[in-house]
C-alpha cells in the first residue's frame, strides 16, 4: 500500500471517528448502539448488479449486512467482503434470514456490468447495489456515510475513494441494529448475528 493510500484511510477512519462521537454526543445513537427503537432505518432506491431497481422494502423480513465500498478497492473492501463471505457460510441454515449488500461509493465506474464481475466473486449471495451520483450521495446521506473522491495517480483512472468502513446491521424491519469497525473478526460478527437472530 502507498504511502498516500494509507494517509487516505487513517483520514476516513478519523472522518469515522468523528462523526461517531458527534452523533454519540447528540444522543443519536444509544449507549449500547443497540436500542430496541432503531435510531434510523435503511433507506434507498438504487440499481442491483442484476440491473433491477431495487429499494429496503425488498428486503422486508430479513436482516441486513451492509457494506458501503467501491470495486477498485484494494484491501479494504475486499477484506470485509471476504469476512462478510465467511460469516454467510458460518450461519448455515439462518442463511436465508440474511442478506448481504454492497453499496458502492464510486458510480462513475462502478455500473451495474462492473458489480455483476465483483460482487460474485466472494460467493456469499450478496447484492451489489449502484446509481446516479445524486442517488449515491442521498443514500450515503440516511446512512451517515462518508466518502470522497481522491486523486491517486497509481490507482485506476487516476482516482481512489475514501470511505467510512463499517459494517451495519439492519434488522427485519430496516431499523438499524449495530455496525462492526474494519477488522472485526468473521467469528465475532457471526456470534453477534447469530445471538440476534435466535433471540
Amino acid at each position: 500500500m502507498t504511502s498516500s493510500v494509507k494517509i487516505l484511510w487513517m483520514l476516513a477512519a478519523a472522518a469515522t471517528l468523528v462523526l461517531g462521537w458527534t452523533l454519540l454526543r447528540s444522543g443519536y445513537f444509544s449507549e449500547t448502539h443497540d436500542s430496541q427503537e432503531s435510531p434510523f432505518y435503511a433507506d434507498f432506491e438504487l440499481t442491483a448488479h442484476t440491473g433491477m431497481v431495487m429499494t429496503e422494502e425488498d428486503f422486508a423480513g430479513q436482516w441486513k449486512l451492509i457494506f458501503f465500498g467501491f470495486a477498485n478497492c484494494p484491501d479494504v473492501c475486499p477484506t470485509t467482503l471476504s469476512e462478510v463471505a465467511a460469516v454467510m457460510e458460518g450461519l448455515d441454515s439462518d442463511k436465508e434470514k440474511v442478506q448481504p449488500i454492497f453499496i458502492t461509493i464510486d458510480p462513475e465506474r462502478d455500473t451495474p456490468e462492473v458489480l455483476m464481475d465483483f460482487v460474485p466473486r466472494f460467493d456469499a449471495g450478496i447484492i451489489g447495489l449502484t446509481g446516479t451520483p445524486e442517488q449515491t450521495a442521498r443514500t450515503a446521506e440516511s446512512f451517515y456515510i462518508y466518502y470522497e473522491k481522491v486523486e491517486e495517480a497509481a490507482a485506476p483512472d487516476g482516482y481512489t475513494m475514501g470511505h467510512s468502513s463499517q459494517l451495519f446491521l439492519f434488522g427485519p424491519d430496516g431499523g438499524y441494529v449495530t455496525s462492526w469497525q474494519y477488522g472485526t473478526p468473521a467469528e465475532e460478527i457471526l456470534a453477534d448475528l447469530r445471538e440476534r437472530i435466535s433471540s
